[in-house]
């Protein structure tokens, strides 16, 4: 099996072995490619950000290719990383995609991370796959560079830490200088990266799998740095893990990709769990909380979105006048209570409260949940090259309805609109979302940060927010370069 990455070619020998039944696992031996390399379920995809191949960004052809995409922790703005380079753009907007910054001197980026709205920027390039590189876009300058003793898979920043996740290991820096405080070495592998950190730095909360065959997370206290709890939440290998953005709230799915759950963090209660689907497994590629924590939004390789709603039976609105229907839905939720307890739990999974409906299926896309123009938005960043923004509806929910799309790349090397496959701007379900009131945070009240750093106008930031020694984000003044050159 020959497999090429921009300038890393391996060839490779696939033996095949049951595991689990039915499930079969490949043993990837070989030559590894440059830095070490080696592809994992989904090649270079890991879960929370895009990547992707030649094949999936219109081959050859395609003069400036996205490689991999990602949003930034408050989603006010949008990576995208080229064979050329990287782009940011701002999501302000929907009828418009604002580019903010291009960088044109770093070839195959495949990992882009932005902090917030500030400056600093993290990127890895598949010519250097070991070595993790920081800039102040805005000056042009690198702040620092460490190198690793493997590839780096994946990077999680908040304004407290910054984690570079590799196959066996996990390294822990402090944003404010990027020294490094902790090495959690030795860790189950974890071909693809897998961890999910709080963008809460008064916990940041870290969580990875603790078992490389059954699905347990283990929540680290990247601030305290020591281990907090062990969740045992799926039987099978994990494939996908989200927090909410106050952290007290950790998503998860296992690699069949038919039930995703919900837990409080450090605790490790379930409180919500949520079908997919029963028909066939699926790749889950993204989790996202809503900043309300209300919604939870699911993406995989199929051709349809999941969006699912947070909230109790006792929450749900009841009928003003009983029918028969709704009587026998009660009788036979309450004999699920005599029930097996694996049957129970299947009947009592709550399913999608809205969906939305791609035009494309096998391709791999990352979504998001936020508030643009002070209504609730479904963003999606898929692989064959577009940004396609849905409107969602907070009290009804069904089916979404595709207001934009954005191409994140073209021939002339600049993004722009494409009008086909859209909705009228004018139908049942946009207007009953501009109608009634949202029970989404508005963009004056939604928890977030401006491009200076500071919170949003008109609001006040409680106490705890502020962690000692943090980062305040003042470009000027906050990135110095740093000496440091090798981990």
């Amino acid at each position: 099996l020959l497999l090429g990455r921009g300038r890393g070619i391996g060839i490779w020998e696939a033996t095949w072995r049951r595991v689990s039944g039915s499930r079969w696992s490949p043993l990837w031996r070989g030559a590894e490619p440059a830095g070490g390399a080696r592809p994992g379920r989904g090649g270079w995809f890991g879960c929370g950000a895009l990547r992707m191949s030649q094949s999936d960004a219109g081959g050859e052809g395609a003069t400036i290719a996205p490689l991999c995409a990602s949003f930034n922790q408050d989603c006010t703005s949008l990576a995208v990383g080229t064979n050329s380079g990287y782009k940011l753009f701002s999501l302000a907007s929907v009828d418009g995609l604002e580019e903010i910054y291009r960088c044109t001197d770093t070839p195959d980026v495949y990992i882009v991370e932005r902090l917030f709205s500030s400056s600093l920027v993290v990127i890895v390039s598949l010519s250097t796959p070991r070595r993790m590189n920081v800039y102040h876009f805005k000056k042009g300058t690198e702040i620092c560079n460490y190198s690793y003793s493997n590839t780096i898979l994946t990077v999680r920043l908040n304004r407290q830490r910054l984690i570079v996740c590799l196959e066996e290991s996990i390294y822990i820096h402090n944003i404010k200088d990027l020294k490094l405080l902790k090495t959690i070495q030795d860790i189950p592998v974890n071909r693809t990266g897998l961890c999910a950190l709080s963008i809460n730095h008064s916990n940041s909360y870290l969580a990875y799998p603790g078992n490389a065959t059954i699905g347990e997370i283990v929540i680290y206290d990247a601030n305290n740095l020591h281990n907090v709890s062990v969740i045992p939440a799926h039987d099978g290998p994990l494939a996908a893990l989200a927090f909410n953005f106050s952290g007290s709230k950790l998503a998860s799915a296992s690699e069949k990709g038919t039930v995703i759950r919900v837990f409080s963090t450090p605790e490790g209660e379930k409180l919500y769990e949520f079908r997919r689907g029963m028909k066939r497994y699926v790749n889950i590629g993204s989790l996202a909380f809503s900043k309300d924590s209300q919604f939870l939004s699911a993406s995989s390789n199929t051709e349809t979105i999941h969006i699912f709603k947070l909230e109790q039976p006792s929450q749900r609105p009841q009928e003003e006048s009983p029918s028969w229907s709704g009587y026998m839905g009660k009788m036979f939720m309450a004999a699920t209570n005599y029930l097996p307890t694996q049957m129970s739990d299947i009947i009592n999974q709550d399913r999608a409260f809205a969906t939305v409906r791609l035009n494309f299926s096998g391709q791999r896309s990352i979504c998001t949940l936020t508030i643009i123009q002070k209504l609730p938005r479904l963003l999606v960043a898929a692989s064959d090259g577009f940004l396609y923004i849905y409107n969602l509806d907070p009290h009804d929910g069904g089916e979404c309805v595709l207001i934009k799309k954005h191409r994140l790349h073209n021939e002339g090397d600049s993004c722009g609109s494409d009008k086909s496959d859209l909705a009228p701007s004018i139908s049942p379900t946009y207007a009953a979302t501009v109608a009634k009131t949202s029970s989404m945070p508005s963009a004056s009240t939604a928890s977030g940060y401006s491009e200076e750093g500071g919170a949003l106008r008109g609001e006040i930031i409680p106490e705890h927010e502020f962690a000692a020694g943090t980062l305040h984000l003042d470009d000027e003044t906050e990135f110095p370069p740093v000496s440091i050159q090798n981990n």
